[in-house]
């Protein structure tokens, strides 16, 4: 099985062959070889292929690589007896004697037909099946696997086997213990509130995730704990190729979920697209009681929703130097909640209360990108210019019965309309200005436009308008020695905002800010590597913490924005460490963040309701927080192999309670280990563990839990084809449960459909013949992101 390793040392093997045709010959017969290189049976080009002149000693000589149409032609061959081999991943190697003479120097060796590996198919169709961990300079990729415990679920699902993240009931994103954190699809920000959009794409399409604790430069500042990028699975093999997912997952109610991933790569045009679905019905249910009031607060949801995500894109390689990509990504969705909540007094039911909401809404993401990308003669010298444009538009239908202990009646319906629209521009270029130097500069414009419309029956209406301009100039520079490599960088923004609420601004800002970076690298030696790395970001607030219309309420409580919030600043420093073991790897890290004008949450009282709080968000002091990781890969023996991580993190809480400021430090630890037992070709179990610590925060402490996933995969169709099956939460322990003393003493426990069933059926069809289609995946993050994609 070809690894990617091997990949990257054939295509630096292509790349020093290409070096070595350049050299000047001192021969005076000197040659050329040229020919064509196609695909045995199916009798297509394959460019990209590696020709190689060998000497007597087997020393390469010369080399080259085909072309789009499989063409080659090595020039300035010296005179001598010679072996031609080409080769091709997934191929068997070609070779053919070849002679250079005075009578005959230009040789055409017509067309090589290359014949397929007898286990290639299965090397290049069958995702991994595992999920590995690799440590980079600047960020830890998490190659997402054929995880049982995973699949059929969703994204949000699927995080909580990631190291350093962690979601909560509500479906909450938070890395390294602080949600402020930027969620990118395929690299570019999304208009659809992040917890949404995790409820929506299928862990079957997620292909891996890239978690950017320290960005550099090059990278949007915005997220105070980073970036998480989810790659989702594109499909570049030559000719027709697909993937087929179905599945079934149910508990208490059945969620549906299927997937189709298809391409068609044929000369210089690739076209691509995907289509996948989650129809589920979730409920969710909990219950909060107030010692001091002696009255208990029931809450159960239940959540009935449709998405639909399809992603249609085509690649035009113009020539060897000229690229064109565009695609579109189109999300629907359909959402119908119907929820209660009872509040009982148990001494005097004259103040029961009960709440009934019932929430229709739906939205559309659209996702609109181009790319050119323009490679001059030079390996690794190019410029690219890249247009995205993504607009979000949701309408919901929100109706609030209230029935009060004494027979009182209340009723009122909330529509709200929400439109977004981002507009962003990258034009990048890099320059190796030397074999061991490297210059990057950018430029960037990102434009956001945020209208919302709310309409009550009960309450007044009112508009809210959200304009962010944001431009900025990045620039790195990095120099590569022998076993130390740095990169320097600094980023320059011109961030403008301004609100208007019913036809009066109430807010504007204009900043300049410059964002520096760096990092260090050293490996003494292949097992063992070192990271060092600095980085000021920011976290600007997000729509929901600036709105000033009402997010949401209970009988008791509003949630609200603030719009006069400032962004608060962040310097980040971390050190990771990475040892490679004959059988696996392990990765340690330990991190350091200083937090400026630090936003959140704050709980005050309402005036206009009775014992009623509003919760909504302010600036404090400056804060910091500190935190250790350990994960590692190891395949014990050939039929187990497991993953395990580590988090612990120390951070300084600060917030308003009853108008009173409180500060709370807390410590936060996570342990995950995730288990593959092999028995058989075809037959393999996984068991997954979870465990996390006791958290106390602002407004309550949660109290720990745990959980235990296990599954079975079975391939069949020569690996084409594999059936699957899970039983996640099998004790049924996944509960979110709390206790309180501030602003008054609580405690309670809420806990969704947690212990399902999966059953699942998956099939792969095509020729597998991958060819890798190079184009960056870049961090545009907002902070409620939207369009999908």
């Amino acid at each position: 099985m070809k690894t990617i390793n091997q990949k990257v040392i054939l295509l630096f093997f292509s790349f020093w062959c290409l070096f070595l045709t350049a050299q000047p010959s001192n021969e005076a017969v000197v040659g050329t070889i040229q020919g064509k290189v196609i695909d045995k049976n199916l009798q297509q080009p394959i460019p990209y292929a590696t020709v190689a002149i060998h000497d007597g000693a087997d020393k390469i000589i010369s080399g080259g690589i085909s072309t789009d149409n499989g063409d080659f032609s090595i020039s300035d061959i010296p005179k001598g007896n010679y072996t031609l081999k080409v080769q091709f991943i997934g191929y068997k190697t070609y070779s053919q004697p070849v002679e250079i003479s005075k009578k005959n120097k230009d040789i055409n060796v017509g067309t090589i037909s290359l014949e397929e590996e007898a286990e290639s198919l299965d090397d290049v169709t069958i995702v991994a099946e595992r999920t590995t961990i690799e440590q980079k300079i600047d960020r830890k990729v998490i190659n997402v696997g054929k995880d049982l415990t995973t699949t059929g679920g969703t994204a949000s699902e699927i995080m909580n086997n990631i190291p350093s993240v962690n979601v909560d009931q509500d479906g909450n994103i938070a890395l390294r213990g602080n949600q402020n954190v930027r969620i990118l699809i395929d690299g570019k920000p999304t208009n659809i509130d992040a917890t949404q959009l995790l409820k929506q794409i299928p862990s079957t399409s997620i292909k891996k995730i890239e978690l950017i604790t320290n960005p550099s430069a090059k990278y949007n500042p915005e997220g105070m704990s980073g970036i998480i990028n989810i790659v989702l699975h594109k499909n570049s093999n030559i000719g027709f190729n697909g993937n087929i997912n179905l599945g079934l997952n149910f508990d208490k109610n059945a969620r549906f979920n299927s997937s189709i991933d298809l391409n068609y790569r044929a000369g210089k045009v690739n076209f691509y697209g995907n289509y996948g679905n989650n129809i589920t019905k979730r409920q969710n249910a909990g219950g909060v009681f107030r010692q001091d009031q002696n009255y208990q607060t029931d809450f159960k949801f239940l959540d009935n929703n449709k998405s639909h995500l399809f992603k249609i894109g085509l690649d035009y390689f113009i020539d060897d130097h000229n690229t064109i990509s565009v695609y579109t990504n189109q999300n629907l969705f359909d959402g119908l909640t119907d929820g209660t909540t009872d509040i009982t007094f148990f001494n005097n039911d004259q103040n029961d209360l009960s709440q009934r909401l019932l929430s229709d809404s739906d939205n559309q993401g659209s996702t609109y990108n181009f790319d050119y990308k323009h490679d001059f003669k030079k390996e690794g010298h190019n410029i690219e210019l890249e247009v995205d444009y993504n607009v979000f538009e949701s309408d919901s239908d929100d109706r609030f019965d209230f029935v009060g202990g004494d027979g009182s009646f209340t009723s009122y319906n909330d529509l709200i309309n929400n439109e977004r629209k981002n507009t962003t521009i990258n034009l990048d270029y890099v320059n190796p200005l030397s074999e061991k130097t490297k210059l990057e500069l950018g430029y960037e414009t990102r434009l956001r436009r945020t209208d919302n419309d709310y309409r009550s029956t009960l309450f007044a209406n009112s508009k809210y308008n959200y304009d962010r301009n944001i431009h900025s100039f990045y620039g790195t520079y990095g120099q590569n020695f022998e076993k130390w490599s740095y990169q320097l960088g600094a980023r320059l923004e011109s961030y403008e905002v301004e609100a208007v609420f019913d036809g009066v601004k109430i807010f504007e800002d204009d900043i300049f800010t410059v964002y520096p970076s760096g990092f260090i690298s050293y490996t003494p030696g292949e097992k063992n590597s070192y990271q060092l790395s600095y980085s000021r970001r920011i976290d600007r607030p997000g729509l929901n913490q600036v709105n000033p219309i009402r997010e949401w309420s209970t009988p008791r409580i509003v949630s609200i924005g603030n719009p006069e919030l400032n962004p608060q600043f962040t310097n980040s420093i971390e050190a990771n460490y990475t040892r490679k073991l004959g059988k696996g790897s392990i990765t340690g890290g330990v991190f350091y963040r200083i937090i400026n004008d630090e936003i959140s949450q704050a709980l005050i009282e309402n005036p206009d309701v009775e014992e009623g709080q509003i919760l909504t968000f302010k600036n404090f002091d400056n804060n910091s927080s500190y935190g250790v990781e350990v994960s590692s890969n190891y395949r014990a023996t050939k039929w187990w192999s497991f993953n395990a991580s580590f988090d612990l993190y120390s951070q300084t809480q600060k917030g308003v309670v009853d108008n009173i400021n409180r500060e709370v430090d807390a410590v936060v630890y996570n342990f995950r280990l995730n288990n593959s037992f092999k028995a058989t070709k075809n037959l393999t179990f996984q068991v997954f563990g979870f465990y996390r610590g006791e958290q106390e925060g602002i407004l309550f402490k949660t109290k720990p839990f745990y959980f235990v996933n296990t599954g079975a995969r079975y391939n069949f169709l020569k690996g084409k084809g594999t059936a699957s099956i899970n039983f996640n939460d099998i004790f049924n322990t996944m509960r979110f449960r709390f206790s309180a003393n501030n602003p008054y003493p609580q405690n309670g426990q809420f806990q969704g459909e947690t212990q399902t069933v999966f059953l699942g059926l998956s099939y792969r069809f095509g020729s597998g013949k991958n060819r890798k289609v190079s184009r960056k995946r870049r961090d545009n993050n907002e902070k409620s992101g939207g369009g999908i994609l």
